[in-house]
């Protein structure tokens, strides 16, 4: 009789998925808000993303704007219902590869028109708002848990659910890489690095949080005050050694939590927990999507369940040679 095939402990691509499209449903419902059915979506959430774009950039956003602007509850239903579309094809196996590829494309126009192109091209961005930009990751996520038509399964190894995607466990690595080290890029940006970048972001994060938290912000803020300099070079140091870190050691959990933990600071302090408090948030921001990338790159605490044996040709079951051994010793003498 066969050995049970060991149990797969720790996060599938399955799970992945699903937590994708729970973030696709409740960025559906935040756009059910009622301020986002007047005037507020289109001059509170898009326009604003024109502001210091070069010109090229600037007039596709505001043509956005002013057709939201135009027909705003009609606009913001299109919007509501194509993400809750994606969350519930998500939801699906058999809707899984559809919804993803409409959230590709969903994905790619949200971060050019709605959030210009996460602000980078500004140079105002800051990994502590939110830079590069949240929907961006959901493309990035949904890329990597894109689930083949034959599953790989490798039972030798204690794979990611990354490693089951079109790029692999090394994709996951490289993804993860290019998130961190692009922030640290943007820590040295000179609206970054001034002497009170830090304390100037957390202060304008606290006109969209809740009294206790606003609080505590504008007080951190007091503390960073001209020390900007210092507090963004060791945080590009830091997001330097979390990108990097996969690739130059195993133990790459340490990284995935340390850069999980990071974010979800950036995302408490710098991000108000995506401003859900205002009522004209669209998403939940980059803090949640950078774990749930952390856990899609996670090691499985087991090995995966070993594939079947292709049976014999002509019916012969061949005998190894524990078998043959353990038959010797049952023959009577």
């Amino acid at each position: 009789m066969n050995a049970p095939a060991p149990r797969r402990c720790g996060v599938s691509p399955r799970t992945v998925q699903i937590g994708l499209a729970i973030i696709w449903l409740f960025d559906g419902i935040l756009q059910l808000q009622p301020k986002m059915f007047g005037p507020a979506f289109a001059d509170q959430v898009i326009r604003p993303s024109a502001s210091g774009q070069p010109s090229l950039v600037a007039w596709p956003i505001d043509e956005m704007a002013r057709l939201v602007s135009a027909h705003p509850a009609a606009s913001n239903w299109i919007f509501a219902a194509v993400q809750i579309l994606i969350g519930i094809g998500l939801l699906r196996r058999d809707t899984v590869r559809p919804a993803l590829a409409l959230s590709f494309v969903w994905a790619a126009g949200v971060w050019c028109f709605g959030e210009g192109f996460g602000m980078l091209l500004t140079g105002a961005a800051s990994p502590l708002s939110g830079a590069p930009g949240a929907v961006l990751l959901y493309a990035v996520i949904g890329i990597l848990v894109w689930p083949p038509r034959i599953p790989r399964v490798d039972a030798t190894q204690m794979q990611p659910a990354t490693a089951g995607g079109p790029v692999g466990e090394l994709g996951g690595r490289v993804a993860w890489a290019v998130i961190w080290l692009a922030m640290a890029a943007l820590w040295l940006f000179p609206a970054n690095d001034g002497p009170d970048g830090v304390g100037s972001e957390l202060t304008s994060a606290a006109r969209s949080s809740p009294t206790w938290l606003a609080r505590f912000q504008t007080s951190l803020a007091g503390v960073v005050h001209d020390h900007g300099l210092t507090v963004s070079i060791a945080l590009a140091l830091l997001s330097l050694v979390i990108g990097i870190g996969p690739f130059v050691t195993r133990r790459v959990t340490v990284f995935l939590i340390v850069g999980a933990a990071l974010s979800m600071d950036y995302w408490v302090l710098g991000q108000s927990f995506g401003g859900i408090a205002t009522g004209i948030a669209t998403d939940p921001n980059t803090g949640p999507l950078v774990v749930l990338l952390a856990l899609a790159m996670f090691p499985n605490s087991a090995p995966a369940r070993r594939l079947p044996a292709p049976e014999p040709v002509g019916g012969d079951t061949p005998v190894t040679e524990s078998a043959g051994r353990d038959r010797r010793i049952l023959m009577p003498a």
